[in-house]
């Protein structure tokens, strides 16, 4: 449900693992694209499965479906699942894709998903790690994770996902993808303003180093456990998304770094706003709800929605006091 940059390429995953696929786009005209063209420019520039069929009927998408992954924005999940649920099979398997903390209630997206449908929290499932979509639609190497408390499902995912060039793992702590994943883009800010404004390679090392510790401290205060934010959740979503030219929030970050404005920046970046820049809000007001201290994310919330600048951002982070690693 969603035929983004990611959900397009997860269509395209599916559909190689053998599945039939149903990708619904909020365009039907896009929906009749993909069907007449098998690819969708502007998001994937690569072939797509003849056997994956688009619509742009919510319906349609849904009939009959044992699997769900919802692959739409983080903030915009809430309002489309409420659309979607009356469609969804009872014991449909729930997979969230997106990743991001809701602004106004700081749940993770899988505690939305229970929410608007009701859903023991069994049957929702996370799919998250270094999986950059152009990549995966590349079929370059890759590899994920699949979260999920009932382990039957998770299982039944992962092989609904495996290919020659895509490996899932399954792991059973939500939590701890949910938050890895969350976390990452506003870490990924951090590291491409850095990169935006000269810094090199002993400041990104620290960056992302500096930034695990505080999405450790956060995930272990919420329940994760560390090894899941020591893996492809955790550790490896955020090197890729920190040090890829095409990680959106990287690239934004550094239009910032360089002394750009956020409008400059978003229109740099295909004219939307990084998920990062909307993520260090409701990260940062978790963390504080839950007393954690987490310095990175406070001075991208800065940078962003404060006029601090990259520079002033910068001072106080080397400012503060030292302590013990």
């Amino acid at each position: 449900m969603g035929a983004g940059a990611w959900g397009t390429a997860l269509a395209k995953v599916l559909a190689d693992a053998g599945n039939g696929v149903r990708l619904w786009a909020r365009n039907p005209e896009r929906a009749a694209e993909i069907n007449r063209t098998h690819c969708n420019p502007g998001y994937l520039d690569v072939p797509l499965p003849a056997s994956i069929r688009a619509t742009g009927d919510c319906a349609e998408a849904l009939d009959g479906a044992c699997t769900v992954l919802l692959a739409v924005p983080s903030q915009t999940l809430r309002a489309n699942l409420t659309e979607w649920a009356p469609y969804l099979g009872h014991d449909t398997t729930l997979v969230s894709v997106a990743k991001g903390i809701e602004l106004d209630t700081l749940m993770r997206m899988s505690q939305v998903v229970v929410q608007v449908t009701g859903a023991d929290a069994a049957r929702v499932a996370v799919v998250t790690g270094p999986n950059l979509a152009s990549e995966v639609a590349a079929e370059q190497p890759a590899a994920t994770v699949v979260a999920c408390s009932d382990s039957g499902r998770a299982v039944a995912l992962q092989r609904a996902l495996s290919t020659g060039y895509f490996r899932p793992y399954t792991n059973a702590d939500v939590i701890g993808a949910e938050i890895g994943g969350a976390c990452k883009n506003v870490i990924a800010l951090a590291s491409g303003m850095a990169a935006g404004a000269g810094l090199g390679e002993n400041t990104a090392a620290a960056i992302i180093t500096r930034g695990l510790a505080e999405i450790m401290r956060l995930g272990i205060a919420l329940g994760a456990k560390p090894a899941t934010l020591a893996g492809l959740a955790g550790i490896g979503d955020l090197v890729a998304t920190c040090m890829s030219p095409r990680s959106r929030n990287r690239s934004f970050g550094e239009r910032l770094g360089q002394g750009g404005t956020m409008e400059a920046a978003m229109a740099a970046t295909g004219g939307h706003v990084a998920e990062g820049v909307t993520s260090c809000r409701s990260v940062l007001a978790l963390s504080a709800s839950y007393d954690v201290e987490m310095p990175l994310t406070e001075a991208v919330h800065g940078v962003c929605h404060k006029g601090l600048s990259v520079e002033d951002a910068v001072a106080l982070l080397l400012g503060r006091s030292t302590k013990p690693e």
